[in-house]
């Protein structure tokens, strides 16, 4: 499979030791069954294909070994004739999940050429109905184990959220799912002091706000890998489950639009970009810090956050700064 241009890239495309940060992709989407899917990935990419109790593995494809599925304990009852009577009904409301292996950004091109064929094919997105809360999640290896770099894509992520949403228009059926949960204002107040000294630090902040992996950017999951024991404490006082341990941001985009041609996993990843560039900009991202904190202080400021003033004192941050991308990206992402 011959790679296709993406030109989107990371601000910082390696990491500390100079390998280049990779990506894994989660899709959900309706319309295929999981093993029409996986023989549409395996004949687009020439990888190979291979299936055990209901769940198909293509590997050599240039995304690593993908693995297609129900995402649904119903297909272990699939085996009766109820139990297929009720997977067949389930698979109106639940998707079907494509997982990459971690791969090369450069190639997310390549992967926007397989999502086309399952559109052709007759995949739907979140759009076909009300109750079609597909998402989309990108998992963007860390560039450092620091908490200078964590904080700051943390940061920039949190302040710039509120304006996103805004720009997104995010689709009533995700509304009114727990994971499109925005950070707590009391996570900003945090953030909004500045990068603390040690990661341990970081990450006993954020879990003393928040243990829910229901937020859009989901940090659980590198605060494992990185102070396992902590979490673990955390999760466990507050009954918050478990978690994948794995050093990458856990970015659940809001919705997934396969079936809009218009739509494409780089349009995604380019905003995720544009959030990692204004984490590299840490003038902007003081000012910003500084705007919040100034905001929380003043009774009319805290009186126009609750009202989604944020939106345009950020904006009024970020554009002449040079991130105005951030709500094109965005508008440009809700169809």
């Amino acid at each position: 499979m011959s790679p296709r241009p993406n030109a989107a890239a990371l601000p910082r495309p390696e990491d500390d030791a100079g390998q280049p940060r990779l990506l894994g992709v989660e899709v959900e989407f309706g319309g295929l069954t999981e093993g029409r899917a996986a023989r549409i990935l395996a004949e687009v990419t020439g990888g190979q294909l291979s299936e055990t109790a209901g769940d198909y593995t293509v590997s050599g494809t240039p995304f690593g070994d993908c693995k297609i599925y129900m995402d649904t304990t119903l297909r272990d009852r699939g085996q009766s004739a109820l139990g297929r009577a009720a997977l067949d009904l389930a698979r109106n409301v639940v998707p079907v999940e494509l997982v990459t292996a971690p791969f090369d950004p450069a190639r997310l091109g390549d992967l926007d050429a397989v999502l086309a064929r399952f559109r052709a094919a007759g995949a739907s997105g979140t759009d076909e109905g009300i109750l079609l809360g597909f998402g989309l999640h990108l998992n963007v290896q860390i560039a450092a184990a620091t908490a200078d770099h964590l904080w700051s894509v943390l940061t920039a992520f949190a302040l710039a959220e509120p304006l996103l949403r805004d720009a997104y228009s995010l689709d009533l059926s995700r509304r009114a799912l727990p994971f499109v949960d925005p950070y707590p204002q009391r996570l900003l107040d945090v953030l909004a002091q500045g990068c603390p000294d040690r990661l341990e630090a970081l990450v006993q902040s954020y879990l003393g706000v928040t243990h829910s992996r229901n937020h859009a950017l989901d940090m659980l999951p590198i605060f494992a890998h990185l102070c396992p024991d902590l979490t673990r404490d955390a999760l466990a006082r507050g009954a918050g489950g478990t978690v994948s341990a794995r050093p990458a941001y856990h970015y659940r985009m809001p919705d997934c639009r396969i079936d809009d041609p218009g739509w494409s996993l780089s349009g995604e990843w380019a905003l995720w970009c544009a959030i990692e560039r204004l984490a590299e900009d840490r003038p902007t991202l003081d000012r910003l810090s500084a705007r919040w904190r100034e905001m929380r202080a003043d009774p009319v400021g805290r009186v126009r956050l609750q009202l989604n003033g944020w939106v345009e004192a950020s904006e009024e941050i970020l554009t002449p700064a040079g991130h105005g991308d951030l709500r094109r990206l965005a508008e440009g992402l809700r169809g």
